[in-house]
């Protein structure tokens, strides 16, 4: 990773449902928004086939913002199995569809989430919102899918940054 560089990375808010993405530029400390969206999947269909929906939206993404970098958040547990399998297996997508196209890809847990974007490791949905668009003014969201993948890629940037900084301070 160079620095001086400006690095493009797409966060992605695994869901069966819907599936947010955001994909930020960093360079430096600087933030900009690039774009933001949803992937869906319609829930009439066989389980494999909205698997595949998410997979072949999430590779359209990929192939018109052309990321470096990717980061997703990681499942949590919840008490309906069969609704955090299903989670699983939709954040299995997330993760490989990045893989197969050649990028790194991070994970984070919601409260890494939470601390990187406002400062504390729980807040309310609104609290993340709100300081995603304090942080790049610009940002648009459909969905509050998109805005937790922006807030994902917001905390990718800050880890990143940290890891350039430890490896930089080893290497003197």
């Amino acid at each position: 990773m160079l620095q001086g560089r400006t690095i493009r990375i797409i966060g992605i808010d695994p869901g069966l449902r819907r599936t947010g993405w955001g994909v930020v530029e960093t360079l430096g400390n600087s933030l900009r928004f690039v774009a933001s969206g949803t992937v869906t999947s319609d829930n009439s269909l066989d389980l494999a086939s909205r698997l595949r929906q998410l997979h072949d939206g999430l590779q359209a993404v990929l192939h018109e913002f052309q990321p470096e970098e990717a980061a997703v958040e990681q499942t949590f547990v919840n008490k309906d199995a069969v609704a955090t399998l299903k989670l699983g297996q939709a954040r299995g997508i997330a993760m490989v569809v990045p893989a197969l196209a050649g990028l790194p890809v991070a994970e984070y847990a919601p409260n890494a989430v939470k601390k990187a974007v406002i400062g504390v490791g729980h807040g309310e949905k609104k609290q993340i919102h709100m300081m995603v668009k304090v942080l790049m003014p610009k940002a648009t969201f459909d969905t509050d899918d998109a805005a937790d993948a922006l807030a994902i890629a917001i905390c990718h940037t800050h880890h990143r940054q940290s890891a350039q900084a430890r490896a930089a301070f080893a290497g003197l």
